[in-house]
């Protein structure tokens, strides 16, 4: 029970980032917006890992690093 509630929350997670962006009240330089991704992706990884549905993982864990690299794009300036 625990594992799906971690992937629901994960896809909240991010399918609220993607409609504040599509409305506008989120930019893709918002560091909410990748806080948001970021959260929502480790979330998606750890329930699709422990339910092991690798290519789902994957590209949850290639999620998470571009969400960092925008973390860290926008600490940067």
């Amino acid at each position: 029970m625990l594992v799906e509630i971690i992937g629901w929350v994960g896809v909240i997670a991010v399918l609220a980032a993607y409609l504040l962006l599509t409305h506008h009240d989120l930019t893709s330089r918002s560091k909410i917006y990748h806080w948001m991704n970021f959260s929502g992706a480790i979330l998606l990884g750890t329930h699709a890992y422990i339910n092991k549905t690798y290519p789902f993982f994957v590209i949850n864990i290639i999620w998470t690093l571009v969400s960092i690299y925008g973390l860290w794009k926008g600490y940067k300036k």
